[in-house]
Formats: structure tokens, sequence, C-alpha cells
């Protein structure tokens, strides 16, 4: 395949430098990792040096035939379960993820799930799988900011990197991770913070999981206790609870808090300015929309920092809860899933 040339020639290199630092005991026994593709830029190509590049176009199987190393870190099996730009990821899609995942983590031959995404939304994907699946088998996400047949292609290293940590004991009972350019991030605390440099995803203050050094899987810290996931019925039904998100700014209109009801919604995540706070008239919607029944999470726009309850605003006396250490993305999946649960709060 022609437009897989450069991403082959790069992989099979790699490979070379990579496959002699294997060890004994990992030839002895390699585990089973499934990968499962969404799509992505990872899957992306170009069909035109001339023209923008198009995302999920590649398949899982042209993919894993490109990254020859693979064989040396685990035996693998691979399943496409949609080929989408994650700006098109959606909750049916999600469905299908969480039901596949359930299934492969329960057959004892299977050691770990990677999970090819792209990056506009690899963060909330990983939100809910963090959810869903808080401790067992690893599940790692990855994904690429330049298409599979760029020169520079980043999409072979980082996929052979997630299956090392797929593969590592030590990544267990961590919820769903992300793995990018040799940095292992957690669900909760990972976030697209570029647009288009490479190194495109960041943890926050928490700080990183682990990092993959030499070919060797080194986490920080031992995992964190064990977390419940949370109390909702499988399989995940294709279409969750409708959860707005209402960005804070100034002079901003307090109209669209009005209509949220009548369109079906349950809940409202406000991307507030600081520490989730908005203005008065916005706060005097959302607090007449918490007593009519729809549950408001209050989350900022800032990007680092956390948002505490009764801080700058009275939650108790308006009837919001604070978004604690989520982004308001996070925070809208989080809430979507407590609603399908059946929990109000």
């Amino acid at each position: 395949m022609k437009t897989m040339t450069a991403f082959r020639a790069a992989m099979m290199m790699l490979g070379m430098c990579w496959a002699g630092n294997a060890s004994a005991e990992a030839a002895e026994a390699k585990p089973r990792i499934v990968i499962l593709a969404t799509g992505g830029t990872i899957a992306g190509s170009k069909a035109d040096p001339n023209t923008r590049y198009r995302s999920g176009t590649t398949t899982v199987e042209t993919l894993v035939s490109a990254v020859p190393s693979l064989s040396n870190v685990a035996t693998i099996e691979a399943e496409q379960v949609s080929n989408v730009g994650s700006q098109d990821m959606n909750e049916e899609i999600w469905a299908r993820l969480a039901t596949r995942v359930a299934a492969l983590r329960a057959r004892p031959d299977v050691g770990g799930i990677v999970i090819t995404h792209g990056t506009d939304t690899l963060e909330e994907t990983a939100m809910f799988l963090d959810l869903l699946f808080p401790t067992g088998k690893p599940i790692v996400l990855t994904a690429a900011m330049r298409p599979s047949d760029a020169v520079s292609a980043d999409g072979p290293r980082n996929m052979l990197e997630a299956a090392m940590v797929a593969s590592s004991p030590a990544a267990a009972d961590r919820g769903a991770l992300v793995v990018l350019n040799d940095v292992i991030h957690a669900a909760r605390r990972v976030s697209k913070i570029n647009t288009g440099d490479i190194n495109a995803f960041a943890s926050d203050e928490r700080g990183l999981l682990g990092r993959i050094e030499e070919s060797r899987v080194r986490f920080f810290a031992d995992p964190p206790p064990a977390r419940q996931a949370v109390a909702v019925p499988l399989p995940i039904p294709a279409r969750l609870p409708k959860v707005a998100i209402l960005y804070s700014h100034a002079g901003v209109d307090p109209d669209l808090v009005r209509i949220l009801p009548s369109l079906g919604y349950r809940g409202v995540v406000l991307a507030g300015v600081g520490n989730g706070n908005s203005s008065k008239a916005m706060l005097d919607a959302l607090s007449e929309a918490a007593r009519k029944g729809m549950v408001v999470v209050r989350a900022s726009r800032v990007p680092a920092g956390s948002v505490l309850s009764d801080v700058e605003v009275d939650d108790r006396a308006l009837g919001f809860e604070a978004a604690l250490d989520l982004n308001p993305q996070k925070a809208r999946v989080a809430l979507q899933l407590r609603l399908l649960g059946g929990a109000r709060r």
C-alpha cells in the first residue's frame, strides 16, 4: 500500500533498535493484547500531498502489520470498532467500546487492551472508560498528531509503547491510561493542550504516572487505592442522558440555560471563569434550573487548578456542585454516567 510506505519504513527502523533490548523473560511469555481501533489521525492519510489529510482511512489490520515490533512485545489481536475522526466520536461508539472492553477483560487469555483513537476527544473516551473500569486489566489509549503516511509519523511508536504498557503487570488497577510520546498519563489528569504540536498532551499538577524508558515501563508510584466503578447497567445504551456544557464569558447571556429542559437536557456543566464562577444573571438562571430538577456542575475554563465547593459561589444555597479536578468535558462524561445510574446527586 503506497500510502503506508513511510509509516512502515519508520516502524521497521524503530523495531530494529527496540527489539534488540527485549528481555529474555519477555521472549519466554508474551501476553495477549487486543487492539481496538476507533480511527483518528493515527489511522489517517493524505491521498494527495497538496490536500488536507483525512482521519480514519487506514484499517487496524494495516496499522498492526506496519508495526512488526509489536510481535516482540505481545501476541496481538486487532478489531475495528469504528473508523472516524474523534471529532465524530459519539455515545454509540462508546457503548460498543464498553461492551468489547468488558468482554475482552473477562477472557483469561487477554492481558490488556490498547485503544487507538483521535486526539481531539481522547480524554473524554478515556474518562468514560476509567469510570466504568477503574480496576483490573490495563486499558491503554493512544493516538497520533501526524497521519500514518507522514514522513515523521508518531503513531507507530505510540502504538508500540501503548502495547508495552498494556503488557506490564504494573499497569493493572490504574483505570484507563493514555500513552503518548514516551509518557504515561492517567485518564483523570490528561488533557490536550496544543492544537498541532507533536507533544500535544499534558497531565495536570498531580503529575505523570510514568514513562517508557529504554524499552522499560516505569511507573512513579504504586497503583492508587481501589475505586468503585460507576453503578450503571451493562451493556451501556447508545444514548446517554443529555448534559450540556455552557461556556462563561464577559457579558454571557443566560437564555440558553432556560431552554435546556425543553430540549431534554437533564444536566449542565458550567465552564466558568476562575473558580467556576459566572455572572449573577447566569448563576441565577442556573439556580432556577437546579430548583426545577436539573443537575448543575461548576467547572472552569481555566486549564489548571480545581473548582472547590462554596469558595466563590454559594453552592449549597444555589443547588450546585463543584467539579473539583475535572475539566468541563470530563465533568460532563462523569455526570452523564451518574445520571444513567439513576443518581441525581
